[in-house]
């Protein structure tokens, strides 16, 4: 008797995603995502508030007041106006001018919470987006959360939150790049940074999701998450409200995320500010970063950027906004490994010179969205000889993960959990004074500045891991008669078909 196959039940943000996507017809997923995102905010201020205002009605005897907006400030709460409330806006779902109620909300919520001033997308009026389509919309955000505990549902929509940032951004491809960073990039540098106390920086930091995966990298190895506080900047507003809503989701206090149009080169909004961790993934080879107006900066210690190209601009802004132990850990253009031009191979010396290069992992082709540039991580250590990990001020390591990740589609790869542990423990096991560290010919080499200086200061890792080992048993002879009998038997093949190829033609009758 067959075996009957097990129905593996598709997790809930797959499927609620499957069916907002439907919904979105004829809309581009870049204009699209601001209203499914607004809605997944909207849902959720709206869960927290009710949680809260029914405990406070349950002790109005002892004098709480559950539309006291204080009493929400004061549990780090959201306040939701009687209009803006989800059960309001699941009454007026049919309605034509449901659009305009739901805007209306948005305004109201900003009013009474002014830390979400300018945030919240105000999109939902638009003539192009069909009433009865958006009706749906709220049913189904409505209907597929709901029958959660609630206890766990400000989790579930923050999870939702994030997992239809990564689904847009691969929608809208390479523009939807810009906002998001693949999340298991994202994972790894934190994995290796291991950011548990201290301030974390990101002055490039798009929707935030370097800030939402080191809150979870604490949570997760039992951390107090008032250890640490968040700073962030970010040039594109429409990209900063997605950051501001994505951590309002998750409770991070985002009232250090800035945003300016001029950028963190040009209006610094964190001018003083020395951190312990910064994780970033700034733009590819940025030619219009305005360095021609910082030619003096005092930022450029170990040489000044080229006006062309942002890549060692980024590495120095870095590197200044580091307190005296802290580290960084940052996705480069992989041609910063290598670059000479314009005075680019002289501040990669003086940065190797310095001792500040703790590690380069050379990453696989296909993780970006919004690039087909090759990339790798940089790992920059301001005090290497602290005490907290192995004196390794005269090495750099070098690891070639070029090979590792696996394909979900035919334009993106993705790194697996065993992927980002294999390359974080290596990592680990290399600078803590307990680790057990060995080169793998191929993967990784713990190689002296001294070397890396003979190779003229280039730090691609393929230069410096060698070739992985090949098996011991291979037989040259054995194997040389193999191709030999794979190759003949091709012969015979294309012999064959040739043949058939000239039968099939004879059979042809020419009309004349």
């Amino acid at each position: 008797m067959a075996k009957k196959k097990e129905v593996v039940e598709e997790p809930l943000e797959k499927k609620l995603w499957k069916a907002a996507d439907k919904l979105r017809k004829n809309i581009d997923a870049a204009e699209y995502k601001h209203v499914v995102l607004g809605l997944i905010f909207l849902k959720y201020i709206s869960v927290s508030f009710e949680e809260l205002y029914a405990r406070l009605q349950s002790e109005m005897d002892e004098g709480a007041d559950p539309e006291d907006r204080e009493e929400y400030k004061a549990e780090n709460v959201f306040y939701v106006p009687a209009d803006a409330r989800w059960a309001y806006l699941v009454s007026k779902a049919k309605d034509p001018k449901i659009g305009k109620y739901i805007d209306d909300a948005m305004d109201a919520i900003e009013k009474d919470n002014s830390i979400l001033k300018g945030v919240l997308p105000k999109v939902f009026a638009r003539q192009n987006l069909d009433p009865t389509s958006l009706g749906e919309l709220i049913d189904l955000i409505g209907n597929s959360t709901l029958a959660q505990a609630s206890t766990n549902s400000a989790d579930l929509l923050g999870h939702v939150f994030e997992y239809f940032l990564g689904e847009f951004a691969l929608a809208e491809g390479k523009k939807g790049g810009q906002f998001y960073t693949p999340r298991c990039v994202v994972e790894l540098l934190v994995s290796m940074l291991e950011p548990y106390k201290g301030r974390v920086l990101d002055p490039c930091c798009g929707s935030g999701g370097m800030f939402v995966q080191s809150e979870k990298f604490v949570k997760e190895h039992q951390g107090r998450i008032d250890d640490i506080s968040i700073y962030g900047q970010e040039s594109n507003q429409t990209t900063w409200r997605l950051c501001k809503m994505n951590l309002a989701i998750r409770g991070i206090d985002a009232s250090q995320v800035k945003w300016n149009n001029e950028g963190s080169f040009l209006n610094d909004a964190h001018q003083d500010l020395k951190v312990d961790y910064i994780i970033a993934n700034p733009p590819f080879n940025v030619s219009d970063w305005g360095g021609d107006q910082l030619r003096k900066d005092a930022r450029w210690k170990y040489g000044t950027p080229p006006t062309g190209s942002a890549n060692f601009a980024w590495i120095q802004h870095f590197i200044y906004h580091l307190a005296p132990s802290g580290q960084a850990g940052f996705v480069l253009a992989k041609g910063a490994l290598t670059s000479k031009t314009s005075g680019e191979g002289d501040i990669r010396k003086a940065l190797i010179e310095a001792g500040l290069i703790d590690c380069i992992v050379n990453l696989p082709a296909k993780l970006f969205l919004n690039t087909q540039i090759p990339a790798a991580l940089w790992f920059i250590s301001r005090n290497r000889t602290n005490g907290s990990f192995r004196n390794r001020s005269k090495e750099v390591l070098f690891i070639d993960a070029r090979n590792l990740g696996y394909l979900i589609n035919r334009r993106t790869r993705e790194l697996a959990p065993d992927d980002i542990a294999q390359i974080s423990d290596t990592y680990h096991n290399w600078r803590n004074v307990d680790g057990k560290y060995e080169d793998v010919p191929g993967f990784c080499a713990s190689v002296p500045i001294e070397r890396v200086a003979e190779l003229d200061y280039v730090l691609t890792p393929g230069r410096y891991v060698g070739l992985p080992d090949e098996e011991d048993d291979f037989n040259f002879e054995e194997r040389f008669a193999e191709l030999k009998a794979e190759f003949a038997e091709q012969i015979k093949e294309e012999q064959r078909l040739n043949t058939l190829i000239l039968e099939n033609l004879a059979k042809i009758k020419m009309e004349k």
